[in-house]
């Protein structure tokens, strides 16, 4: 084989090889949003491997109702596993339009109409009841990825959510993409819960100054040391420390210099490292507020 080639395979190896471990964190912090389910390896690896570097909870977030069921009996076996459950805003569209393409892990599905809608928000609502489910979400809009053919039956869904999470006391886990105004204008219109979470915060520093007037937390993610994400940085920079979250989201959104490498939990004193340089604050000061504030987040 020519070098070249030798070099290429390489290279393309270390492209999908785990990252490796960074040097532990002194004060212990949870990941706020992950999916384990998604990840490679058993969940037991996964959350020793995290704990190793002092990341000691993290939030299983549920987007289906397979996930959802997956994340209660998960968190129910494992004492630093917080669960969440929902229907994400592009399964919603799926379920009431169906997908011919099979977009999602379930594969092509038929149209189910309302009715298979309103099926799916009672078993959410069910779940939601369970002592170890912390809070509902991923929920909200996205417009990145659902047309305007999905539009109503993924705010129908997001507004069932909030009723949801505000009739069981749990924390509302929100997923905006290309969707900041409306889904603010949607939380107002509903009166949003007492704890409400824009997990893989996306907006810019006006409007981290208006979720901070409303208490809304602000959780970052690997896609903070992005070279392109300047926005993020900046609404960092002045968002309230008692309203910062961090997460991996794993296994999408690896921070640098790992982008694109497969993400978990143990990712995440990388992310706070370079949060702590945009504050301009010790990691370990930093490390102390995202560990109160998670847990306060979702009332753990």
């Amino acid at each position: 084989m020519p070098a070249n080639a030798s070099a290429h395979l390489s290279a393309a190896a270390d492209k999908n090889a785990a990252p490796p471990l960074p040097e532990p964190l002194r004060v212990p912090v949870a990941d706020s949003h992950t999916h384990l389910d998604m990840q490679s390896g058993t969940v037991e690896e996964g959350l020793a491997k995290a704990a190793s570097v002092g990341v000691t909870a993290v939030v299983q977030v549920g987007c289906d109702l397979e996930g959802s069921r997956w994340a209660a009996e998960t968190a129910a076996a494992h004492a630093h596993v917080h669960a969440t459950v929902a229907l994400h805003p592009n399964e919603a569209p799926r379920i009431v339009l169906g997908d011919p393409g099979g977009g999602s892990r379930q594969g092509a599905r038929v149209p189910g109409g309302d009715a298979a809608l309103d099926e799916a928000l009672a078993e959410i609502d069910r779940l939601a009841g369970l002592d170890q489910v912390k809070g509902v979400g991923e929920t909200g809009l996205d417009t990145f990825r659902t047309g305007p053919d999905g539009k109503a039956a993924q705010e129908r869904s997001f507004r069932a959510h909030i009723e949801i999470a505000k009739r069981h006391g749990k924390t509302l886990v929100i997923h905006d993409r290309d969707a900041h105004a409306d889904v603010l204008r949607i939380l107002k219109e509903e009166g949003a819960p007492e704890r409400t979470v824009f997990h893989c915060y996306s907006g810019d520093a006006a409007m981290a100054e208006v979720c901070a007037r409303e208490g809304y937390y602000m959780s970052f993610a690997g896609n903070v040391t992005f070279k392109n994400a300047q926005n993020l940085r900046d609404a960092l920079a002045v968002a309230p420390l008692d309203l910062v979250l961090v997460e991996t989201d794993a296994p999408f959104l690896t921070p640098a210099p790992y982008r694109g490498r497969p993400n978990a939990p143990y990712l995440i004193p990388v992310t706070v490292r370079a949060m702590a340089a945009v504050r301009g604050i010790d990691e370990d000061a930093l490390a102390t507020a995202l560990g109160a504030n998670t847990a306060r987040a979702f009332d753990y």
